[in-house]
């Protein structure tokens, strides 16, 4: 009591304390996440010329960009397409403001008639666009649809901006063009040829271990070509990956598992307080209720042929007798066992043409408004129409059928194997004769089926499959946790490499990761181990484990590059391959003494070779591959004469021009100059795109989101 006295007493002091803590925790959130300004910071996806770019409407175009790929892209894949797009729109759109460009009404109209101009909604009796049907579209959407008509407000606004963009750049291609001398250069570098033969001594002639590369020449080499070196802000990586995999004991639990599945058991039931005697898989007699029940794969109420068994074993499984069991075997991550149920002859491949009658409910054509009954009738109906005339199908099934994908070739399905069809509808075609019309139910609706052809009959057998997943087990998972938590305790205490090697761990590395790479070596898709490595908190040396679908990732960051001119070690790769060709190129031009061509292959020990109708344009030499320097020095040559070494590609080369051909000069040069325009205009507009791009004062914060 007396201790609560005092509380009671130092109350007001508490409270002080206790505020005074709770602001400096804020206080210091705060400041960590860049002071006050911080939650509009949290609300900027980037910024382009001062033009903020919100992240919630960025968002929503990642989302739909998704959504209408189907999956087929990660959302890193989608921001970074938004992104190209919203980054063009705005730098593209910053200029159109600055100069006062505006689209006219009738430019805007132009544009909406080409893009409706194949719309059978909008055209007359005669083919042509009727402008007045598109008016009383847009009235009718209008007074019943606030929402289309919304959405047609802002498709007229897209192609306003649309025609906005179009003429800025017709104007920027307006001013691109080729002179008549540009075009006279164009067509000689087509066209003049020379004939020359040549000697090539390849750097491989010269032993690397004859050339050295010192950290000096590389960095002059860096300083001299820095433009080619400027790189964005990037770390380097190494990392462990864990794979999730069953142990041996998984593997055998699973084999055990399919084995004592085979056989009867008996099992003491507590209800009746006597044994029952529970059917194996050899001997059930309901295949499809045992093998879904203790199964990891259901079961396939279809026949299939040898072709269809798996490789290595089909021959076993093919030939058993009915009720006969093969297995256990290993197969795709499975434990299995096949039984042989049924064999029957039957075409491996059938032709087909159906009419889809769907009704209220069903998936395929939502706006179908007969009932399930009247569905069934028409079905019939239309059977019987072409039972007694099969000439009517293909008409039928224009009018009448929900599936677009064939309505308009008469419903022809073309040839099919078993499994590629709904089960109901492949039985009846696989089970039933050439020349057969009849009416199925599916899930979909109703099909008239009309079996068109069927192949020669083969055996095919009907077989149950029991199968048991090979995977990691708990005990294996736990056990695979606690080796990746140990291993990542020590990797952060002591060298990482090192710590790796003692417990035969294979080490990945990755250098010059950016900030929105998505990807490491070996591991796949790490979107989250490169978010981590670019945080502001963590340093070069830290050490964390990250989750993925199967296992584990243990990463370390090595170094943390900021942007820049790339440092001597990361450019070594690029760079020691130029000096070293660059060294032995003087090494094979101090070892080339004056002589002919012949007397020079002889004493390189290689061969005189020719080309001929070699041109600037092309700068190719046949035998050794495109050699633009070569070719270049080549054609400054007379005819006879013949050339000091001169360092190449592949090789240091001697020439000699053994011929010259000048094409015919032309009486004008208007029509290669309208080539070359046309080609140079083509690229126009991703040049200045990417001139205005570099220009941009651009803020891009995408990598603290995706």
């Amino acid at each position: 009591m007396a201790v609560l006295n005092k509380i009671r007493q130092r109350s007001v002091f508490l409270i002080v304390i206790i505020a005074l803590a709770l602001f400096s925790f804020v206080l210091a959130d705060v400041i960590r996440n860049g002071g006050l300004s911080s939650q509009k910071s949290q609300n900027v996806i980037a910024s382009v010329n001062g033009e903020e770019l919100s992240r919630e409407e960025f968002a929503r175009q990642v989302e739909a960009l998704q959504r209408n790929s189907g999956g087929s892209i990660s959302t890193t894949q989608a921001a970074n397409r938004v992104w190209d797009q919203q980054l063009r729109q705005l730098i593209i759109e910053d200029q159109l403001e600055e100069i006062g460009l505006r689209a006219e009404e009738d430019q805007i109209t132009q544009m909406i008639r080409a893009q409706m101009s194949n719309n059978p909604n909008f055209v007359n009796e005669a083919g042509i666009f009727d402008e007045n049907r598109l008016r009383e579209y847009v009235a009718n959407l209008r007074a019943t649809s606030p929402q289309a008509y919304a959405q047609w407000e802002q498709y007229t606004q897209n192609m306003a901006e649309t025609a906005r963009q179009s003429l800025y750049l017709n104007m920027i291609s307006a001013g691109v063009g080729a002179t008549l001398t540009e075009a006279e250069q164009a067509y000689r570098m087509q066209n003049d040829n020379i004939d020359l033969q040549f000697v090539q001594i390849p750097y491989s002639s010269v032993p690397d271990d004859e050339v050295e590369v010192s950290k000096s020449e590389i960095k002059e080499y860096i300083n001299n070509h820095s433009a080619q070196f400027e790189t964005e802000k990037s770390v380097n990586l190494q990392y462990v990956f864990f794979e999730e995999k069953a142990s041996s004991e998984d593997r055998a639990e699973a084999k055990q598992a399919v084995t004592e599945s085979l056989e009867s058991r008996v099992e003491f039931n507590s209800a009746s307080k006597s044994n029952d005697t529970i059917a194996g898989f050899r001997n059930t007699d309901n295949i499809e209720d045992f093998v879904n029940q203790y199964s990891d794969l259901p079961y396939a109420d279809r026949f299939v042929f040898k072709s269809d068994l798996p490789k290595g074993i089909a021959d076993e499984i093919y030939n058993l007798s009915e009720g006969e069991v093969f297995g256990p075997y290993e197969e795709n991550g499975y434990w299995k066992a096949t039984k042989l149920l049924e064999t029957k002859q039957m075409p491996d491949s059938v032709k087909a043409s159906h009419i889809l009658i769907t009704y209220q409910g069903t998936q395929i054509d939502p706006d179908v408004t007969r009932t399930k009954e009247e569905a069934q009738a028409l079905a019939d109906s239309l059977a019987g129409v072409v039972r007694r005339d099969e000439s009517k199908f293909a008409e039928l099934a224009s009018q009448f059928s929900s599936d677009r994908s064939n309505k308009e070739e008469g419903g022809d399905l073309g040839y099919f194997s078993p499994g590629m069809m709904i089960p109901a509808f492949e039985n009846y075609v696989f089970e039933n004769e050439e020349g057969d019309i009849g009416v199925v139910e599916t899930e979909v609706g109703y099909h008239v089926i009309s079996i068109d052809e069927q192949t020669d009959e083969e055996k095919a057998v009907k077989i149950a499959t029991i199968a048991k997943e090979i995977e990691p087990s708990e005990r294996s998972r736990n056990d695979l946790f606690n080796e990746v938590t140990k291993f990542q305790i020590a990797a952060g205490d002591n060298n990482f490499a090192e710590q790796a090697k003692s417990s035969n761990y294979e080490v990945r590395t990755a250098r010059s990761v950016k900030a929105l790479d998505e990807t490491l070596p070996g591991v796949g898709a790490q979107r989250n181990v490169i978010q981590w490595a670019f945080q502001e908190d963590v340093n070069s040396g830290d050490v964390k484990r990250f989750d993925t679908p199967n296992g584990y990732v243990v990463a370390q960051v090595t170094a943390k590059n900021d942007a820049g001119v790339t440092s001597v070690e990361e450019a070594s790769s690029r760079v020691i391959p130029i000096i070293t060709k660059r060294k032995k190129a003087e090494i094979i031009k101090e070892r080339i003494s004056a002589g002919s061509l012949q007397e020079i292959a002889e004493n390189q020990n290689v061969v005189v070779q020719n080309a001929s109708a070699v041109n600037l344009a092309s700068p190719t030499l046949a035998g050794a591959g495109r050699e633009p320097e070569v070719v270049g020095a080549a054609f400054g040559l007379e005819a006879g004469e013949m050339s000091k070494p001169v360092a190449g590609e592949k090789g240091v080369y001697v020439f000699k021009v053994t011929n010259r051909t000048e094409a015919p000069a032309l009486n004008s040069y208007n029509a290669v100059a309208q080539q070359e325009t046309a080609r140079r205009r083509q690229t126009a507009g991703s040049r200045v795109f990417e001139a205005l791009k570099k220009k941009a004062d651009i803020e891009d914060n995408r990598a603290k989101f995706y």
